[in-house]
């Protein structure tokens, strides 16, 4: 499966680094390929270290102005115009995604990827690895959306709340990657 990682590029703390690592041997053991923003910093590094390590590939879609940051040695790395592009080009390439702790970039490409369902535009599986709590706020809110009427689709249509790195893969594993 290409599995599609929307994560940060920041140096984070272990409480993140050590999920993300975990996911990343599980991902790269299972055979899967790693679809990412292409950065070779931070927790973006990390994760393709781990899948690289564990043997799985490495396909990275950068952006021409972090295209300094982009790993070398992976096995596919393209360099989009904008981001608009990177993301499309991430969702194009991948037959799943997950959600994994991450800044603004992070949560745009989120909500991108869900409006896309929501709308039945992918039926990609997506996953949200709420590590550490971190997207607590973020479920309780799209929950809400649900409660009160501002989502057509059942929640549950849309995204899969996992709390640990191996739940998570498990359930795209289980949806064949074809939801």
């Amino acid at each position: 499966m290409r599995i599609c990682v929307f994560l940060s590029a920041a140096d984070l703390h272990d409480r993140y680094t050590r999920p993300a690592r975990e996911f990343a041997t599980l991902l790269g053991k299972g055979g899967h390929t790693l679809v990412w923003g292409g950065s070779d910093v931070g927790l973006m590094k990390v994760v393709a270290d781990g899948v690289q390590e564990a043997g799985g590939r490495l396909c990275g879609v950068s952006v021409g102005f972090l295209a300094a940051k982009a790993r070398t040695g992976a096995d596919e790395m393209v360099i989009a115009r904008d981001l608009a592009e990177r993301k499309r080009l991430l969702l194009e390439k991948s037959d799943a995604v997950v959600i994994m702790v991450g800044g603004t970039g992070t949560l745009d490409e989120a909500t991108e990827i869900l409006e896309l369902k929501k709308h039945g535009h992918t039926d990609k599986p997506v996953v949200l690895l709420n590590t550490a709590g971190f997207y607590d706020g973020l479920k309780e809110q799209f929950r809400r959306m649900e409660d009160e009427g501002f989502l057509p689709r059942p929640l549950a249509d849309l995204v899969f709340f996992a709390e640990e790195p191996a739940r998570a893969l498990a359930w795209l594993e289980e949806s064949g990657g074809l939801r």
